[in-house]
C-alpha cells in the first residue's frame, strides 16, 4: 500500500511537469532552526585512503557534516541554477522527535515551483492530497491488492477550508491575537485555562512561546476536524524562510494544512533576499543559544546562491508518512513504516 501511494505521488508530479531531483542527505549546510536538532557526522579518511584519493580528500578531512532535517537548502540552490518545478521524496532526520506522529527518520515530500504564490500552492496541495486519498480508496476496493481491515476515510467534496491565523483564533479562542500585547496573551491563556510553564514570563521576548502555547491549546485541536483546513498568514515573527507581507500587523506568507487535527505540511511563499535570510539565521541562532542548543553554521551555499539570484517561488514540505497514515485510516506512523524507530 505504501508503494502504491508513493507511485501515486510520483505520477501526480510528473503529470504536472515537475522534475524529480535528488540532493545530499549529508551536507556542510543545514537549516538553522531554533527548534529542529540535526544529527551530524564527520569525514575521517584513513592514511592509506588519503594517499589514494585525489587532493580533495585532504580538504574535507575532519569536516562536520549534517544529516538533513529538510532538503530545502539544496533544492533552492537548484532553483537558483535554473530549475523551475522540482520535487523530491527524501529521507530526513531530526533528533528528539519520537511518538505516535513522529519518527526520528522519516520520508519528506518537498517541492518548489517558480512563480507560484502560497495561495496557488494551497490549491496544488489540495489536489495532491485528494489524489493520494483517492488511490487509497481504490486500494481498499481492490481486495487482491490489500488486506486493509479498515475503510480509509474519504475527504469531503467541498474545497478545503482556508483560514488566517488571526481568524482561527477569533473562531476558537474568542479573539484575534496578532495585535495583542504579551501580557494580554498571558491573560488569554489564563481565561482559557491553558496552563503555562512556570518558566514562561509575560515579556516581549517570549511572544512566540505564548502564541504557540495558545495555538496548541485552543486552536490546533479543532483544525481539519470537519474539513481539511489550511491555516495561513502566520505571525511575522514565525516567518522562518517565508516572505513577510506588510499588513497591519505584518504577516508571514506561510501556510500549514491540518487534517483531523494533524499538521501535514508547511508551505512558504519563499524569501529570496539573502541579506534578510542572514538576519533570520542570526535570530534563530540566538534563540538556539538561549535554549542551550548547539551552534549551527551561519553561512551556507544557499546564501551564495541567493546572492546570485533566487527566483520568486513557493515551496512546500509534506510528511509523507503522515499522509499515508491519514489516507489509509491508520492510527500511528508505526502502522505505515516497515521499520519504525523501535525496530530499526
Amino acid at each position: 500500500m505504501r508503494a502504491e501511494l508513493l507511485h501515486a505521488v510520483r505520477e501526480f508530479f510528473r503529470s504536472r511537469a515537475y522534475l524529480e531531483v535528488e540532493t545530499p542527505v549529508m551536507s556542510r549546510d543545514v537549516v538553522v532552526d531554533a527548534w529542529l536538532e540535526p544529527y551530524s557526522t564527520s569525514t575521517r579518511w584513513l592514511a592509506d585512503e588519503r594517499s589514494t584519493c585525489d587532493a580533495h580528500a585532504s580538504d574535507v578531512d575532519g569536516t562536520e557534516l549534517f544529516l538533513q532535517t529538510s532538503p530545502e537548502f539544496a533544492m533552492k540552490r537548484l532553483l537558483a541554477a535554473g530549475a523551475e518545478a522540482i520535487f523530491q521524496v527524501s529521507r530526513v532526520m531530526r533528533q528528539g522527535e519520537l511518538g505516535r506522529l513522529h519518527n526520528p527518520e522519516f520520508t519528506m515530500l518537498e517541492w518548489y515551483r517558480v512563480g507560484d504564490t502560497h495561495h496557488e500552492q494551497m490549491a496544488f496541495t489540495e489536489e495532491l492530497v485528494r489524489h493520494v486519498f483517492d488511490r487509497a480508496a481504490t486500494l481498499h476496493r481492490d481486495k487482491s491488492a490489500t488486506d486493509l481491515s479498515r475503510t480509509p476515510p474519504r475527504l469531503p467534496p467541498d474545497p478545503f477550508t482556508r483560514m488566517t491565523y488571526d481568524k482561527a483564533f477569533e473562531r476558537y479562542a474568542g479573539t484575534r491575537v496578532l495585535s495583542l500585547s504579551v501580557p494580554e496573551l498571558a491573560a488569554l491563556a489564563s481565561t482559557l485555562r491553558i496552563e503555562a510553564p512556570a518558566s514562561l514570563a509575560p515579556i516581549e521576548e517570549e511572544r512566540d512561546a505564548w502564541l504557540n502555547l495558545l495555538l496548541a491549546g485552543a486552536v490546533d485541536p479543532h483544525l481539519g476536524k470537519q474539513r481539511p483546513t489550511f491555516l495561513h498568514d502566520y505571525p511575522a515573527s514565525q516567518a522562518a524562510l517565508a516572505k513577510i507581507r506588510p499588513d497591519d500587523p505584518p504577516v508571514a506568507e506561510r501556510f500549514e494544512l491540518y487534517i483531523a487535527g494533524i499538521e501535514l505540511c508547511n508551505g512558504y511563499h519563499e524569501l529570496t533576499d539573502a541579506a534578510k535570510l542572514r538576519r533570520r539565521i542570526v535570530r534563530q541562532a540566538a534563540l538556539r543559544a538561549k535554549e542551550g542548543r548547539r551552534a549551527l553554521p551561519a553561512e551556507s551555499r544557499l546564501l551564495a546562491a541567493m546572492e546570485a539570484g533566487l527566483p520568486a517561488c513557493c515551496g512546500v514540505a509534506l510528511g509523507f508518512d503522515r499522509l499515508a497514515m491519514l489516507a489509509l485510516g491508520a492510527d500511528s506512523l508505526a502502522e505505515v513504516l516497515a521499520f519504525p524507530f523501535e525496530r530499526a
